[in-house]
């Protein structure tokens, strides 16, 4: 069980999606990189981010210089996001992910977004 937003969780995430064909075949040969700031998490502050290119992603702790999309978020909203209880359109439509860069890049790839979830979805994660 790891830690969430830890580098064994953002380890365990990399493998996840590298092992898995509905997100690989979705992000295809992409090059899309997405930082996330999370804020108030149990140890304060978190960025973390997806860099995915040439067919391959990767999640990693701390910041990614030229990222395409930017998305800050809540603690408690990556917690609901991560646990499947809340989806991110829902959450970026009512407010709780606040979006900010090349939104049309993001939304082009929204299938492998959706696969991220469910590649994500049986990590056995500590909240």
């Amino acid at each position: 069980m790891s830690k969430f937003l830890s580098e064994e969780w953002v380890n365990e995430v990399t493998t996840a999606l590298s092992e898995h064909q509905g997100f690989k075949n979705a992000i295809g040969d992409a090059d899309l990189g997405i930082q996330f700031s999370t804020d108030d998490a149990p140890d304060g502050g978190v960025d973390y981010y997806l860099s995915a290119g040439e067919g391959n992603a990767t999640m990693a702790l701390g910041t990614l210089d030229g990222a395409d999309v930017t998305v800050k978020q809540s603690y408690d909203t990556a917690v609901a996001i991560s646990k499947g209880e809340l989806n991110t359109q829902t959450a970026f439509m009512t407010g709780k992910l606040k979006v900010s860069g090349n939104l049309a890049k993001l939304m082009m790839h929204q299938a492998a977004i959706m696969q991220w979830g469910v590649a994500v979805g049986e990590l056995d994660v500590e909240y």
